[in-house]
């Protein structure tokens, strides 16, 4: 199975709209930080989580042909933005975009995206099938099983996904003690850590750090990066030797076995 980035950073991206700081200004790749998303391909077959506003700069950078499914962690704009764009994948495979998520990510869905589910369909729309999911496991067309993992994003419940012994938790900032129990085992983590600093509903670096180690992955990733946290080779100098700094691009391959 294999993981591609496609965006690591935060809801404003990186570098910032009108900001000149030293990261925004950087000339380094790994601090051109487009919206938190990944691809999961397994079996010939892609599913991305989560299509922000970066979604189709996302699937022309990384030259995606094919895409079975979007899944869902939460209804933020930065996080479900670029849906309409799937339509492409509609014309050329000639079939429904499978999309799994909560009710509460269908009922918005429905309200940012009400012309795909009038009454009266004009041409080019895109094309979905909704799969509404809960905290329970389901399975994917091909048979890859995936855990939702519910977390808090404040008061906003958001769910991360494990498959296998691969998890993507994203806009976490608290996470209960049961949750953390379906994390049991796994080898391969990709989290959220905006900055150094406090935040209301989000990770910083040592409370990321303190989750990683408490379930204790092989390796563990950090994502949904702010321009506040300082430059990819920055973040890097302040990470124990098992945890790194993720990046636009960066390919993970891993066992799907639980």
């Amino acid at each position: 199975m294999k993981i591609t980035i496609l965006g690591t950073g935060t809801s404003q991206g990186v570098p910032m709209i009108a900001c000149d700081c030293h990261v925004c200004a950087s000339s380094d790749s790994k601090d051109k930080r487009l919206r938190s998303s990944i691809m999961v391909s397994y079996n010939g077959e892609n599913y991305v989580i989560d299509s922000g506003p970066d979604f189709r700069q996302q699937m022309l950078r990384n030259n995606v042909k094919t895409l079975r499914a979007v899944i869902f962690t939460h209804e933020h704009k930065d996080h479900v933005a670029g849906l309409d764009d799937v339509r492409g994948f509609n014309f050329k495979e000639s079939r429904h975009m499978e999309i799994y998520c909560t009710e509460r990510v269908e009922e918005a869905l429905k309200r940012e995206f009400h012309y795909i589910f009038s009454a009266i369909q004009y041409p080019g729309l895109p094309r979905l099938n909704i799969n509404r999911i809960t905290s329970e496991k389901f399975m994917l067309p091909d048979g890859l099983e995936v855990q939702p993992i519910e977390v808090q994003h404040y008061v906003m419940p958001v769910l991360g996904y494990r498959i296998g012994d691969f998890a993507y938790i994203t806009d976490a900032k608290t996470v209960v003690d049961s949750e953390k129990e379906k994390l049991k085992g796994i080898k391969t983590l990709v989290v959220n850590a905006l900055h150094q600093n406090e935040h209301i509903s989000h990770f910083n670096l040592q409370e990321a750090l303190m989750f990683i180690e408490e379930i204790k992955p092989d390796f563990a990733y950090l994502t949904h990066i702010s321009h506040q946290f300082g430059t990819h080779e920055e973040i890097e100098k302040l990470l124990p030797s098992n945890v790194f700094a993720a990046y636009d691009g960066m390919i993970l391959n891993v066992n799907r076995d639980i």
